[in-house]
């Protein structure tokens, strides 16, 4: 988190790792407690595009179902597309024709079940028209559209772009600014970084914005750009790596399409690296390739390594060897190479600390995880 108060909006900036370790926090104590999502505020996610705002609520409903046990159902609505008369329903008349009802949109059909925990997320609130966004005041404050109540068991987010973006986005009314508990989502790579790993992010786009994170999110809402570097687009740009089976050149039309052509450019030109670098898995093999002298190819070995490193994290031969080769790269990636393995998940330090190699390690170099030269 940010030391000060983002001064544009007067809210606090988070990654979404943050946004989502400290909302699920207050969501699990209500569960826990017994109490109601009423008596908690509901959530205005700000950010520009591409930032991760849908994919938080991904996050914390699984963070959520995970630490309580709860199945989690996300019902994902885009106000951009909604109407009033859509959230309240459609008018037609009783069954003695005396009256008129309204028939529930089925958005609201929720499962009011303890053992389930609904998100209800208004995507892109800020570029409803304010007519839509009026209707998002009962929703978000009394829980209510018309004559449909959420049930207890429902937790409201919403999210959109500010004005400042110049995405499509309305100015929310003050009024339905002060029903909402607001926060800024930014782009934070290390946040990003562990989460590409655990998500099949391609390991040439990891490499690349390990060493070039100017590329990680370039977005300028004062350039007339149609595709730039977000979080959002290069997990695009991944998937169509993966089509291609790798070949960043073969692919370089429809990886500029989503982040720019000047961005794909420098990412296919460091990829022209991967072919001087020694082969990997003979590395954890344990023969002893020469080292390359080059930055770039060091980002991307080291880079490479980490990607072989989650593959074989239970074999601690190669782990092993992996730790010894790590020793002939300058102090520093050697060290990043380590927190690398130390993060790779939960507990497995405890790993670790029975590997010879790295005991070793820490024999020679340990005092360099702690900054002491």
């Amino acid at each position: 988190m940010k030391n000060t108060i983002e001064e544009s909006m007067n809210i606090p900036s988070l990654s979404v790792n943050e946004a989502v370790d400290k909302i699920h926090k207050a969501y699990c104590s209500a569960i826990k407690k017994g109490l109601g999502f009423l008596y908690l505020p509901s959530i205005m996610l700000w950010g520009p595009p591409g930032i991760g705002k849908s994919d938080f609520v991904r996050q914390l409903a699984a963070s959520i179902e995970r630490e309580t046990g709860k199945k989690t159902v996300v019902t994902d609505v885009r106000l951009l597309l909604f109407n009033p008369i859509d959230l309240r329903g459609i008018p037609t008349a009783n069954e003695d024709k005396t009256l008129a009802v309204w028939l529930k949109p089925h958005i609201f059909q929720m499962n009011p079940d303890d053992s389930v925990v609904n998100i209800l997320f208004l995507d892109e609130i800020s570029a409803a028209p304010q007519s839509v966004q009026a209707a998002a005041y009962q929703i978000t404050l009394d829980r209510v559209i018309g004559e449909h109540k959420l049930p207890d068991n429902c937790i409201i987010i919403a999210a959109g772009n500010r004005v400042t973006d110049k995405s499509v986005a309305y100015k929310m009314p003050k009024a339905l600014a002060n029903r909402l508990c607001h926060i800024e989502i930014t782009a934070n790579f290390s946040s990003w970084l562990k989460w590409a790993r655990d998500n099949g992010i391609h390991y040439k786009i990891i490499d690349f914005l390990t060493a070039r994170r100017d590329y990680f999110m370039a977005f300028d809402p004062a350039k007339d750009e149609h595709a730039f570097p977000t979080p959002r687009t290069w997990e695009m740009a991944s998937t169509v790596l993966n089509a291609y089976d790798g070949d960043e050149n073969a692919a370089l039309a429809m990886i500029a399409g989503c982040v720019g052509l000047a961005a794909a450019t420098e990412f296919c030109m460091f990829c022209s690296v991967y072919r001087t670098l020694p082969d990997v898995e003979d590395i954890f093999e344990g023969k002893n390739p020469a080292l390359p002298k080059s930055t770039d190819a060091l980002f991307a070995l080291l880079s490479s390594m980490v990607a072989c490193a989650y593959e074989n994290k239970d074999d601690e031969r190669k782990i092993g060897n992996a730790i010894i080769y790590s020793e002939k790269f300058p102090p520093d990636f050697s060290v990043a190479f380590i927190k690398e393995l130390l993060g790779m998940e939960k507990d497995y330090m405890k790993t670790l600390i029975t590997n010879p190699a790295y005991v070793k390690w820490m024999e020679r170099r340990g005092r360099l995880l702690n900054g002491v030269i």
